[in-house]
């Protein structure tokens, strides 16, 4: 069993989100730390791209920032390796298509193993597209996590069945951010999706307040935050980590 399968094991997991080097890498190894002192299941790293079209503002603006800060593929690789001495915690990397084609995927993938990534997000390739990286994701044991929006459900059914490591269901239609409220009935696809799989199901995009991740743990077998937490990151800069603690430490209370 996927290293990211078993982090669903002890209950319900929350998965948090950081877009590496937003402000800088120094500060990305603390919140890390942080993250998995207070309750983290899965961390979710944020490889920064020109382009994020899945993103929101918030995101977009910690991609700026990392970038104009001198973030490259390369030093978020070299700072895993050092996080990974003293952070056990599965992560795994989310980006782009685009970054991992022009870095070489084959290469890329095998240095995601090498240095303990447990998986890979690339929300801009669709189910059709996904074997252009799943045969070298498979060969190199890291596990490519797919997507399942609200509205995929005839095609829900066969993303699920072919799922590695825990499925990404995407709580509302649009780019990430914070919502008010998410009117997705979340229940019933999840429903659906564990018909055809035991991979378990990880609710993310809109989720920012302990009620809502309350609210969608209670449907599904964990919560995905992003926005709320690099909100947080814009907010502190370097001192931001503490707050980012607290905040991890508030919303796996809420799910536990």
């Amino acid at each position: 069993m996927s290293r990211l399968k078993k982090a669903f094991k002890n209950g319900k997991a929350f998965i948090p989100f950081i877009t590496c080097g937003d402000p800088d890498l120094e500060t990305t190894a603390e919140i890390v730390r942080q993250m998995s002192a207070n309750g983290a299941d899965i961390i979710e790293l944020g490889i920064p791209f020109s382009d994020p079209t899945a993103e929101g503002p918030v995101i977009q603006e910690a991609n700026i920032r990392a970038l104009a800060g001198g973030v490259t593929t390369d030093k978020i690789f070299d700072f895993v390796r050092e996080i990974r001495k003293e952070v056990a915690t599965p992560m795994v990397f989310m980006t782009y298509a685009n970054v991992v084609f022009s870095y070489g995927s084959e290469k890329f993938i095998s240095i995601c193993k090498e240095i303990g990534i447990d998986g890979l997000i690339l929300p801009d390739i669709p189910y059709e597209e996904k074997n252009e990286f799943l045969p070298i994701c498979k060969k190199y044991d890291v596990d490519l996590i797919s997507l399942i929006a609200p509205t995929s459900h005839e095609r829900a059914a066969m993303i699920a069945r072919e799922a590695d490591g825990f499925i990404y269901l995407v709580s509302s239609l649009g780019v990430t951010g914070v919502r008010s409220k998410i009117t997705t009935n979340i229940g019933e696809i999840v429903k659906m999706i564990k018909a055809n799989t035991d991979v378990p199901c990880a609710v993310g995009f809109g989720i920012s307040t302990p009620e809502q991740a309350a609210q969608m743990a209670a449907a599904s077998d964990g919560v995905i935050v992003g926005s709320a937490i690099v909100k947080i990151v814009a907010q502190y800069g370097k001192d931001a980590p503490k707050h980012v603690g607290e905040y991890v430490k508030s919303m796996k209370g809420a799910i536990s």
